[in-house]
């Protein structure tokens, strides 16, 4: 069946249809969730809770851009819904601006180890580095969805790249060591 025929008997609520839509966009919006959420099962219920939003509200799919995007869109909206009510308020202060450059060679790493180390990240520098870096999202569309200030949204995506420049230089530390003494 093709997508448009699939949009339009999901928006008839058939069953067969809905199952055919969520094997043929699970992979996608699951790695998407991966991004936004801090392990798998947060990141399967996300996938969960954006296909019964997605189902709810097939009919008002009004076929601008991609509907995959429009997928995209929702199922990112949810992981930061999730996150505004775990949120508390955070204040946060950094005074020791760092290098958070990664070298190249510091890039030598599967997706899997990666996306593992987003998902390390507070919950908030997690999202605006998921949203600016891997999802083009500006400071200014960020600040508007997680309710923050621009300033906030730099200073947290700063944050996460000095905290993920951290792990990454860990691991080659002991990656060297372990190679050097025999491990």
């Amino acid at each position: 069946m093709n997508l448009e025929n699939l949009i339009k008997s999901c928006i008839k609520q058939n069953r067969q249809a809905q199952e055919e839509l969520y094997h043929l966009y699970k992979k996608t919006l699951f790695v998407l969730s991966l991004k936004y959420c801090a392990n798998e099962t947060e990141a399967e219920d996300n996938l969960h809770n954006s296909f019964i939003e997605i189902f709810t509200n097939i009919k008002k799919f009004d076929n601008k851009g991609s509907f995959e995007g429009w997928m995209k869109r929702i199922t990112i909206n949810k992981a930061i819904d999730s996150y505004k009510k775990k949120l508390q308020h955070i204040t946060l202060k950094d005074d020791n601006i760092q290098d958070t450059t990664i070298d190249e060679d510091e890039l030598e790493y599967s997706l899997d180890y990666i996306l593992s180390i987003i998902q390390e990240l507070p919950h908030q520098y997690r999202l605006v580095f998921s949203l600016y870096e891997l999802d083009d999202y500006s400071h200014q569309e960020i600040a508007q969805m997680l309710s923050i200030s621009e300033s906030t949204s730099k200073s947290n995506l700063h944050r996460a790249k000095v905290i993920l420049k951290e792990k990454i230089k860990s691991k080659n530390s002991f990656h060297n060591y372990s190679i050097e003494n025999g491990k």
